[in-house]
């Protein structure tokens, strides 16, 4: 009898699927680049339960991420062991930053001999950044390499945002970035009133039961029973009302210079939150609308009739009961009023303010000296 080719261990083929796949999918991700084949880890053959053992830990190290074995397989570079004589760091996705806005830095290392080494993450590269240490102010750095600056316009207005990164196993190196801070986008302060419950659907009817059967016999006929009638489907619930939109309050000053911004305070139902926008390009849009209404329930279907019995003459069939009435959606809230009071020097720039409260009253303008609001 012939022996068989197939795998002695299911789990070794699973595990050379799951390095096979794994390393066509870097080699689709980063094409061009070198990937060390199992082979060079001298491992042997899949001869043993050992060793077997091994190599399936290797694929579940490899697949969550360990250090050691992604270095082995070439996919990361220790730094400490890379001689390097130059770093970068860069804001591809910049040139600035705006508030409650993510971005990754991307750090570029120049060997002695020219070659040229990048960070992981955005870089695409080996360089792993738990191997680098990033002193941020104004913005956040995390472990990843990606800055965010913070919502509150308050922690990064009239500052400058700074990183900078060194290698503590090259003390020598160090690169800083200053990133530049933008208010130039469309912020939205939303305060509409929350939409109503949608109603429940009615409940189908029973449907009509078969009339019993009768007798065709020439010699002793009978009809047959009538079906009885399907039940009626019950009405669908109606929506209930949306809910009203809180009183808000806008106040607007202007942060003078040669390219001016607006500080906006935007105030309603005990919350409080702070704008800084670039009325070039920038905008904020305060919505204070009545919620909708809920959608209201679909009526139940009525039941069919039962089928006539079959006999001589035949029954009749029971009639279709009833559908259900659909509920009535239900009333949409009421706007909020929304009052903006502005400094005077901010009047050529509310353009940039935009309001929708949809369900209440116009909105109210006042004119009136507004001192810096932070």
């Amino acid at each position: 009898m012939s022996q068989s080719m197939e795998p002695r261990f299911p789990y070794e083929l699973s595990c050379q699927s799951v390095i096979s796949s794994h390393r066509h999918s870097h080699e689709a991700r980063y094409p061009g680049r070198r990937i060390l084949h199992l082979a060079k880890l001298n491992i042997p053959p899949m001869g043993s339960t050992r060793w077997l053992a091994l190599l399936v830990a290797g694929c579940l190290l490899s697949l969550s991420g360990c250090t050691a074995l992604q270095v082995r397989m070439g996919w990361k570079i220790y730094l400490a062991k890379t001689p390097v004589a130059s770093m970068q760091v860069s804001l591809p996705a910049g040139p600035g930053i705006a508030p409650g806005e993510k971005l990754p830095l991307v750090v570029k290392f120049t060997q002695p001999d020219g070659k040229v080494l990048m960070s992981e993450g955005q870089g695409g590269g080996k360089i792993m950044w738990k191997e680098l240490t990033v002193v941020a102010s104004v913005v956040k750095a995390n472990q990843k390499g990606v800055v965010t600056l913070p919502r509150d316009p308050r922690v990064s207005d009239g500052k400058v945002a700074h990183v900078a990164i060194t290698v503590p196993s090259h003390p020598d190196l160090h690169t800083d970035l200053d990133i530049s801070l933008r208010y130039n986008i469309k912020y939205t302060a939303n305060f509409s009133g929350s939409g109503g419950a949608s109603g429940s659907n009615g409940a189908d009817g029973q449907d009509g039961m078969s009339g019993s059967s009768g007798s065709m016999d020439p010699n002793s006929p009978s009809a047959g029973g009538n079906g009885t009638s399907g039940g009626n489907g019950s009405n669908g619930g109606d929506g209930s009302p949306g809910g009203d939109a809180p009183h808000v309050q806008v106040h607007v000053a202007l942060r003078p210079g040669s390219h001016p911004l607006l500080q906006v305070v935007v105030s309603a139902a005990g919350q409080e939150k702070f704008y800084l926008v670039d009325p070039d390009g920038g905008s904020l849009a305060v919505s204070a609308n009545g919620g909708a209404g809920g959608s209201g329930g679909s009526g139940g279907r009525g039941g069919r009739g039962g089928s006539g019995g079959m006999g001589s003459p035949s029954g009749m069939s029971g009639s279709d009961g009833l559908s259900g009435r659909s509920g009535s959606d239900g009333f949409p809230g009421r706007g909020g009023n929304i009052t903006v009071t502005y400094d005077p020097q901010a009047k050529p720039f509310l353009t940039a303010i935009h309001l929708s409260n949809q369900g209440g009253p116009k909105p109210v303008f006042n004119e009136e000296p507004v001192a810096p609001l932070w």
